[in-house]
């Protein structure tokens, strides 16, 4: 059976021959410590740390933000544990400008900013000798350009009177702005004391500790805890002029002024989903479950920090039909923050199984029909990238190894749903329901790899040599493509849908009801019509259906891609609007690389649009861009 070891309990074992240890992590004086792994498959190369030497347990800052110079600075104190005759504990850092580190009382302690590796984002390793001190403290400021951190103008909010900053760490950007060791697998608890100029809020993806104290300058200071081991990458902060609204007793949303009551009726249900998830697969450990809807420039659809998920407006369609969203940033509260990825090769743990939580959870709030058609989208998401990539690409593995390249969401997210609700299509749902949940609570707080799910799958849910056969576990996991025993969504999702597509690829036909549809059955319509569509046609279709004047952005988005796909001048000044105002990888990425297939026609429109949008853009959705035009900084 596989074990994870604590670096103490793991250095002292193989000093003593020690054989057996309890898998009970110890305690620190400011809560628990999570285990680390020490199994090849655990290793991760893109971090610095040598956590079985050394290794933090826990995070204090004490920060100010200067909006003005948009960078943030102040002191790291950390709590480090390290082995018999540790010398030296090696963080993480990319740019961060380090001005002095001692211990706890003060004492100057030596240290080293080794070369950076540009390649990854990995950054610089800091290497700091211990000289027996058992806590940190790292006066530093981050760079201007930290990845993480992106800092908003007036004139890119809602209100557009005051300046924003948010964060955005995964995978590997907090390095950029909190000296630590960045890696999934080194779980750390973390306080955080932050000052801001008045009247900006500020929150964390901790909980927050009684109101602001005002300083009396103009600032208020706001301190959060969080009390629980999670993976850096899941610490998180956004200041702006942002209020409050309870959705229920132990949830709620921060949005701008003006985004406030419509982000409140969008999550309206998100007490209800607690309760499915809680019902599913256990406990809500983390207390409250907060949201904050930030400015459209923010790179994903949501991010999944403890206590307080942060989402982007371009969910808001105001009949709560892409509230998948949150079922699953909820969801990963459980898989993903709970249970957390060892290495970012096996991201599946996180993406995969949260995304077979959200359909159950959607399942049951919304009904079996909706959850339904969002898994056959799902489904076709996967047929439609192996298409593209070929059945044995080394990318379409759940689990990667390094050798090939992560071909995006269909497969962590899509192909690692589709192996769960296979799994589940085949032993039952009341004793796959069972498996998960004792998965969750034996591994709570604790990171995971392939590896260990397959074996805890071989060791508590597979009852036979037949069935394991029939499961093929090892092959949804390790190797390339779709297993021959996957289970398919159901035709009939989508049966008036795909009627109305062949009549409209043979005919023309326009169907009648699509305003009716749902929000899925639209997107599956827009994203299964014949590709090669003239002027006229378009013209037809939009006007029929009111595709330029939809206000769900994932439609309007297919409906963009398919206009500048065929060289539609009428949508090039929408689309010009919508890449300025939205900043969602998921968009910008594709209508970008649309306009760039275009060639001689849509290449001028790309680097015009992207010369005057390109400063708005965080760096995650203006890296992605940049390799498409091919500009270099």
């Amino acid at each position: 059976m596989f074990r994870s070891l604590t670096v103490a309990a793991t250095l002292a074992m193989a000093a003593a021959g020690c054989t057996t240890v309890s898998d009970t992590p110890p305690t620190a004086a400011n809560g628990m410590v999570s285990p680390i792994l020490t199994s090849a498959d655990a290793v991760d190369e893109l971090t610095y740390a040598r956590p079985q030497e050394a290794r933090v347990t826990h995070v204090a800052l004490d920060l100010a933000l200067d909006f003005a110079a948009k960078r943030l600075g102040g002191v790291a104190e950390l709590d480090v544990m390290a082995a018999p005759g540790a010398r030296e504990i090696v963080l993480d850092t990319n740019g961060l400008e380090i001005s002095r580190v001692t211990d706890g009382s003060g004492r100057e302690l030596e240290y080293a900013i080794g070369p950076m590796v540009e390649e990854a984002g990995k950054g610089a390793p800091l290497t700091i000798r211990l000289d027996g001190a058992r806590k940190l403290r790292i006066q530093y400021t981050a760079p201007a350009d930290a990845a993480a951190l992106q800092w908003l103008s007036p004139e890119q909010t809602a209100g557009g009177e005051h300046p924003y900053l948010f964060s955005q760490g995964q995978a590997i950007l907090n390095r950029t702005w909190i000296p630590t060791q960045d890696s999934p697998g080194i779980r750390q608890t973390w306080e955080a004391r932050i000052t801001a100029p008045k009247p900006l809020d500020v929150v964390m993806s901790g909980v927050r500790q009684g109101e602001p104290e005002d300083l009396g300058n103009g600032r208020r200071a706001f301190r959060f805890v969080m009390d629980k081991p999670v993976p850096p990458y899941l610490i998180a902060i956004a200041a702006g002029d942002i209020d409050f609204r309870a959705t229920g007793p132990r949830s709620g949303v921060w949005a701008e002024p003006s985004v406030l009551d419509r982000a409140a009726r969008e999550v309206g249900d998100t007490e209800e989903m607690i309760a499915a998830a809680e019902e599913l697969y256990g406990d809500y450990r983390w207390g409250r479950y907060d949201m904050i809807v930030l400015p459209p420039a923010f790179p994903y659809g949501g991010m999944e920090n403890p206590v307080m998920t942060f989402l982007t407006p371009t969910f808001i369609a105001g009949d709560r039909s892409n509230n998948g969203l949150v079922a699953h940033e909820l969801a990963h509260s459980w898989s993903g923050n709970l249970v957390t990825n060892a290495v970012w090769g096996d991201g599946w743990l996180n993406e995969g199984v949260t995304s077979y939580f959200e359909n159950r959870i959607v399942e049951e709030v919304y009904g079996r029909k909706r959850a339904e058609q969002e898994a056959a989208l799902s489904y076709a998401n996967i047929v439609e990238t192996l298409a593209e990539v070929g059945e044995d690409a080394p990318g379409t593995a759940l689990h990667n190894d390094g050798s090939g390249e992560l071909i995006g969401s269909a497969i962590a997210y899509d192909k690692g749903a589709y192996f769960m609700r296979t799994v589940e299509s085949i032993v039952g749902r009341e004793r796959f329901d069972a498996w998960l949940r004792q998965w969750f609570d034996n591994h709570a707080f604790e990171p995971a790899t392939s590896r260990m799910i397959l074996e805890d799958m071989q060791e508590n849910l597979v009852r036979s040599p037949a069935e394991a056969e029939r499961l093929m576990l090892r092959q949804w996991i390790f190797e390339p493509g779709l297993p021959a025993n996957v289970a398919k969504p159901d035709p009939a999702a989508f049966a008036e849908v795909d009627a109305a597509v062949a009549a409209y690829a043979s005919g023309g036909a326009i169907p009648a009801g699509f305003a009716n549809w749902t929000s899925a059955e639209r997107q599956r319509f827009l994203d299964n019509i014949p590709e090669q569509r003239s002027a006229e046609q378009l013209a037809r279709l939009d006007q029929a259906l009111g595709l330029s004047r939809t206000g769900n952005n994932e439609e309007l988005f297919l409906w963009l891609e398919l206009a500048l796909a065929n060289r539609y001048q009428p949508a090039v000044a929408q689309a010009e609007t919508f890449l300025a105002e939205v900043g969602r990888a998921k968009f910008v990425r594709p209508l970008f690389q649309t306009l760039w297939d275009q060639g001689e026609w849509g290449r001028p429109i790309a680097r015009r649009i992207y010369a005057e949008t390109r400063p708005t853009y965080h760096a995650v959705t203006r890296g992605g861009v940049d390799r498409i035009l091919g500009v270099v900084e």
